[in-house]
């Protein structure tokens, strides 16, 4: 019997930014909103079922226009898991909030973007990370 593989090529097209942040995720996207001219709002939580059968929440933040989309995730999983690890990217586990942004973003530059976010009182530390260097790269599809 012949078997057929899957092709799963997925186009990463979008920004990522992790962010490190002491704050809760509805004061930082009260911040973003407010910097940059968003209306993040909550939405319902994304649950993964891993492969162990657990299930994982996340907790995220939407805001779309014509031509972009930004989300805000906590990068780790909402309430109690048992989980080994409980975190959206275990890759960049260092980072509470992770930042994707597809398109362009209305009325700021590229360039000062990092700038912006670091200008956020709850916010110590950015980093832009390339989507095809993580390993769990899979987790930022929807």
């Amino acid at each position: 019997m012949k078997t057929f593989y899957l092709d799963d090529d997925y186009d990463y097209d979008f920004e990522l930014y992790g962010l490190v942040s002491s704050g809760k995720e509805y004061t930082l996207a009260w911040w973003l909103n407010k910097l940059l001219a968003l209306r993040l709002t909550k939405q319902k939580d994304l649950c993964y079922t891993l492969p162990d059968r657990q299930q994982m929440l996340v907790s995220n933040y939407e805001f779309n226009t014509e031509h972009s989309i930004i989300r805000l995730f906590r990068n780790k999983a909402v309430g109690t898991t048992t989980t080994r690890k409980p975190y959206l990217l275990p890759d960049i586990k260092e980072y509470d909030f992770v930042l994707q942004i597809s398109g362009p973003l209305p009325g700021v530059s590229a360039s000062s973007f990092i700038n912006t976010l670091l200008n956020i009182p709850l916010v110590q530390y950015v980093k832009q990370f390339d989507p095809l260097a993580l390993k769990y790269r899979e987790n930022l599809i929807f």
